[in-house]
């Protein structure tokens, strides 16, 4: 990743494929949730062989809007629709965890879940969800990411690289490993940019699969590329271009 200078003041770095980067693990509260924050990038890594993981906290099942739908049916569309949303991008390995939806919090046994999905994979990098909310763009701070974000993070740093942290996760064989960089969505202070202007369309492609999620596919599609051309402005890339934008957080 190169700096962005602008008037001599750091912006956003820009994300380059490298050799040491070979596994991702995304941690994502709902399903849909990787694929409107950071499905262009998750396809950019895969394009560069890195191998990327999902570990959805929760089945989605307090989504979508008919009540003639059970939940437990709900569920079951929301993680299929996931499966295949991560196909897209090139994804192959998706767990979910089963936490309910819209009750998630941050306890002891969500840490050591996550923590064992982390230890399992054995990622340089894991992206989830901000724990801190975002003020200025209030809806992308839901309780659950917020609390999917704080789980990740006490995995990331210290529980998966701390033996004595969730000793159950040894009596299964999961040493520890210490992830080398977090990366937070929907942060109010990104500082590193990928560029997604060759992704964007398989980004689209895997929101749509969303159907429960998605009444106005149109609309979907205008607002994701207005946002990601205001990303990839802000990090001082080409006119034309479209961009995510994280939190970059380097943990070792």
């Amino acid at each position: 990743m190169g700096a962005l200078l602008r008037g001599g003041r750091h912006l956003i770095e820009r994300w380059a494929p490298r050799e040491d980067l070979e596994r991702v693990l995304v941690v994502a509260a709902h399903p849909d949730d990787v694929d409107f924050g950071a499905a262009g990038t998750v396809a950019a890594w895969t394009d560069a062989g890195v191998e990327v993981a999902y570990c959805v906290v929760t089945d989605g099942e307090a989504g979508g809007e008919d009540p003639s739908v059970s939940r437990a049916e709900m569920a079951n569309l929301r993680r299929d629709e996931q499966r295949a949303a991560a196909k897209e991008v090139g994804v192959r390995s998706v767990s979910f965890l089963g936490y309910p939806d819209g009750r998630l919090e941050v306890s002891q046994a969500l840490r050591r879940d996550v923590t064992r999905a982390v230890r399992a994979f054995r990622p340089q990098l894991v992206l989830a969800p901000s724990p801190e909310r975002w003020w200025e763009r209030i809806q992308a701070s839901h309780p659950d990411h917020l609390a999917a974000g704080e789980a990740a993070t006490c995995a990331v740093y210290p529980d998966a690289r701390n033996p004595f942290a969730h000793p159950e996760l040894l009596d299964e064989g999961l040493q520890p490993h210490a992830v080398d960089e977090l990366w937070l969505m929907a942060s109010g202070a990104q500082n590193v940019a990928v560029e997604i202007t060759g992704t964007f369309e398989r980004k689209i492609a895997a929101l749509l699969c969303h159907r429960t999620q998605v009444d106005d596919p149109a609309g979907i599609v205008e607002r994701m590329r207005a946002g990601a051309a205001a990303a990839a402005q802000d990090a001082g890339m080409p006119e034309g271009s479209l961009a995510e934008v994280f939190r970059r957080v380097v943990t070792s």
